[in-house]
């Protein structure tokens, strides 16, 4: 019995005594299923040192891989969705926004800041896919256009991190305007010759991909990233046929012209600081 039982004092820990891991401590990665470190995954710019794949990531993961010292000013901070439509499916749009609020502690699903990136100062705007899927509403829009005004009455580079779902159904047509609305202030951009770059992140879809995230000075994305318009099933369903092996891939649309090049995250920031001093001389 002595192979079964422990008998040495001091060993044997009563369940009421057990500590838990506190969560977020350890996270698993999605492509090799291996379990990764909160401490490794900063290390490695919440990239899995196994298979390099690139974990999902919202705004505060970018700020803190990009700007210098994770310094920088939040701008915009205060703009909420408002409920233009009344709608209403199983629950109504403003229980929705509650529930996100409080899980994500996030205004909306974007964020934007101005800080510097090796020195040289740049204004990002950062999608959270973990608000309502990132989606594109209202307050996305305009925060992008404010966002794009400052880098203008500055002089500031523009940096978009696009990483959405699409168009946000609970404000239709609202959310469909801000396509236009962000391209015109990208038109605006362009004629002041200030630079635009345009990240796409996983997953990059919809709306999003049909107007500002396709429309940089470059175009870069981060490996394996899903980058597209409607979704693979869609398609497939639409024309009948089987797709392509890594369809809808980053590396597959680069191959096809509409990527500048794809950047590792560890690389992302020795490599913008490269293009923004290349720009501005």
């Amino acid at each position: 019995m002595a192979w079964f039982k422990r008998n040495t004092k001091g060993i044997s820990t009563s369940t009421e005594d057990k500590k838990e891991a506190p969560d977020g401590v350890w996270n698993k990665c999605p492509n090799c299923k291996k379990a990764l470190h909160y401490s490794e995954q900063v290390e490695n710019k919440y990239v899995c040192q196994y298979c390099n794949y690139h974990l999902r990531v919202g705004s505060k993961e970018y700020f803190e891989v990009l700007f210098d010292n994770n310094s920088f000013v939040e701008l915009f901070g205060n703009l909420t969705s408002g409920d233009p439509l009344n709608f209403t499916d199983s629950k109504s749009y403003p229980e929705r926004l509650a529930e996100s609020y409080k899980k994500t502690g996030l205004k909306d699903a974007l964020r934007a800041a101005h800080g510097q990136i090796d020195g040289q100062d740049l204004v990002i705007a950062c999608m959270d896919f973990s608000f309502i899927g990132g989606s594109m509403g209202s307050v996305v829009g305009e925060k992008i256009a404010r966002s794009i005004d400052y880098s203008i009455k500055h002089k500031i580079p523009f940096l978009m991190i696009s990483k959405s779902g699409g168009a946000r159904m609970m404000e239709a047509a609202f959310s469909l305007m801000q396509m236009a609305k962000t391209s015109a202030k990208l038109a605006l951009l362009s004629q002041a010759k200030i630079p635009y770059i345009s990240l796409l992140t996983d997953p990059t879809t919809g709306g999003v991909t049909a107007s500002y995230a396709m429309l940089g000075d470059i175009n870069i994305a981060e490996p394996g990233a899903l980058i597209g318009f409607a979704g693979p099933r869609v398609i497939k369903e639409t024309i009948k046929k089987d797709l392509p092996k890594g369809f809808q891939t980053s590396e597959f649309v680069l191959e096809h012209g509409f990527l500048d090049f794809i950047v590792d995250r560890r690389e992302m920031k020795n490599k913008l600081a490269s293009f923004i001093r290349m720009m501005n001389n």
